[in-house]
């Protein structure tokens, strides 16, 4: 690695403004899982890295927000979710999905604004926080705004994200009567990078489906909506017809990329199949 400065900046939109203020080769970091990764193997090569290990602790709380809300600090760290007792009762679709998202040893210092800030398609919360409808809360030197997890992506490793602006916060709204689900499919061991992932968030009355958000991840460039497959399910009875008609819906609707985890005629096999089998399994889910 290159030599490189490292700032420690007490608070978060102090961090933002030495950011904004800097040159294009600072970077900030967190834990560091992605950023020193790059930087080994010389893709980055920041003059100066700006920690965020030393600002407010409020940014690494996971705690209930309004109206039945859920808080989550954007330090918190990926372990920290899965042992949050807040985080299994609100939303244990998250809970389930941390056991498989990469090791413990990444799990203990990654943590959830680098997860979501690095941008690769490939990460498992992104498509769950989408089907959850969470939104997050930026930090910049002027103040901040909030958006949609959706809207947070541009393109392969790029976010919509200003200069000098930071995740500073996620929340996920109360989850009603949502059932939901999270499935991924491996081409190695259970805890690689998916070929796919998909998300799956259902509204159910009786046997009838009333609303659906269903999300993929891994097998387009940015986490993806499957707006018509959702269309059909709405108001349906999510019976074996149903969801062929989802899959077909899905794979036609995906721009799918192949990789070395898969080519793209493979993962539109795997959006066919997936995508009815997270929707069963968010209909069976309590």
């Amino acid at each position: 690695m290159t030599p490189f400065e490292l700032l420690e900046p007490r608070t978060l939109r102090e961090a933002a403004g030495l950011l904004a203020s800097a040159e294009s080769s600072v970077r900030p970091i967190a834990g560091g899982t992605a950023v020193m990764l790059m930087m080994k193997m010389g893709v980055l090569r920041p003059t100066r890295l700006v920690s965020l290990r030393s600002v407010e602790k409020r940014y690494s709380d996971i705690q209930a927000g309004p109206g039945g809300a859920l808080r989550i600090g954007a330090l918190a760290t990926l372990a920290s979710l899965e042992r949050s007792p807040a985080v299994k009762s609100h939303a244990p679709v998250i809970t389930r999905a941390l056991k498989t998202l990469a090791n413990v040893r990444v799990r203990n210092v990654a943590t959830v604004g680098g997860h979501l800030a690095h941008a690769d398609p490939h990460m498992d919360l992104p498509p769950i926080l989408i089907a959850l409808g969470a939104s997050v809360t930026t930090v910049d030197a002027k103040g901040g705004r909030s958006l949609p997890v959706e809207e947070l992506y541009a393109g392969y490793l790029e976010t919509t994200l200003g200069r000098g602006e930071l995740i500073g916060e996620v929340m996920i709204p109360a989850p009603g009567t949502l059932r939901t689900a999270y499935l991924k499919c491996t081409t190695r061991s259970a805890d690689d990078w998916p070929a796919l992932g998909v998300a799956a968030a259902l509204d159910v009355d009786g046997a009838v489906v009333r609303d659906a958000r269903i999300v993929i991840g891994a097998a387009t460039d940015t986490p993806m909506r499957l707006i018509n497959a959702e269309k059909i399910l709405r108001g349906a009875r999510a019976d074996d017809a149903v969801l062929r008609r989802v899959g077909e819906a899905a794979a036609a609707e995906s721009a799918v990329i192949g990789d070395q985890h898969g080519s793209a005629a493979y993962k539109r096999e795997l959006l066919r199949v997936y995508v009815a089998r997270a929707v069963r399994a968010a209909l069976a889910a309590q």
